[in-house]
């Protein structure tokens, strides 16, 4: 008996790792041996099989289905194919859940909660990527139809200031208590912080996330 499993890894939140192992904690600990990623891989799910070659069968038929969504190189005129996929974790273990539901093995299916500090990288890792995207590509009101004199809420569950409105002065910035500030530096300010962050992701407008409001308009453009 051995297991197919799905990894996960927050340096890379677009890909899941689909692999076989006869014991999942040992694979886990051998590849968070290494240094050369930032965060740790977790489990994200495991389905119990009778056979080592079963994540091959896997494979196949998610190359058969898309073959664009493996990871695959050419290094020095050699393809270099991995066991990764570009694919959300939900939609791998829909396609496992599948699988186990035909065998009549749902039983043998389990879904893994992260632990406090799996979900520590996770959040870790997506400031830092958000905090890249707003150096890259500053946030503005005006790609959120968001116009001067408009209110956008503060939002962090056990902050003090959570709940705080603030009023859009320009297109990049806002004012609060008669100054003007960044939401970057105003979010700074609230959580009492100087590490990177991305200031759109602490702010609503009409209850939905800048950062998500902002991403939904960039998809509709």
């Amino acid at each position: 008996m051995g297991y197919i499993y799905i990894l996960t890894n927050p340096s890379f939140p677009e890909y899941v790792k689909i692999g076989y192992a006869a014991d999942v904690k040992q694979r886990l600990d051998e590849l968070n041996r290494s240094t050369a990623v930032p965060f740790a891989f977790r489990v994200y799910a495991t389905y119990e099989v009778d056979s080592a070659l079963s994540d091959k069968k896997l494979h196949t038929i998610l190359d058969k289905l898309n073959p664009e969504l493996r990871s695959q190189e050419e290094i020095d005129g050699k393809k270099r194919i991995r066991e990764f996929y570009a694919m959300p974790p939900e939609d791998a273990y829909s396609i496992l859940e599948a699988i186990a539901e035909i065998n009549n093995y749902t039983h043998r299916l389990k879904k893994w909660k992260a632990t406090a500090a799996e979900q520590r990288d996770e959040n870790t890792a997506r400031e830092n990527r958000e905090a890249h995207q707003e150096r890259l590509s500053p946030f503005a009101f005006s790609k959120c139809k968001i116009g001067a004199g408009e209110q956008v809420e503060f939002c962090c569950p056990g902050n003090a200031h959570s709940g705080e409105l603030c009023t859009v002065a320009d297109d990049k910035h806002v004012s609060y208590n008669g100054e003007t500030w960044s939401l970057t530096g105003l979010a700074k300010h609230f959580l009492q912080t100087n590490k990177a962050i991305a200031g759109p992701r602490y702010f609503k407008y009409h209850g939905e996330w800048l950062i998500d409001l902002r991403s939904r308009m960039e998809t509709q453009e």
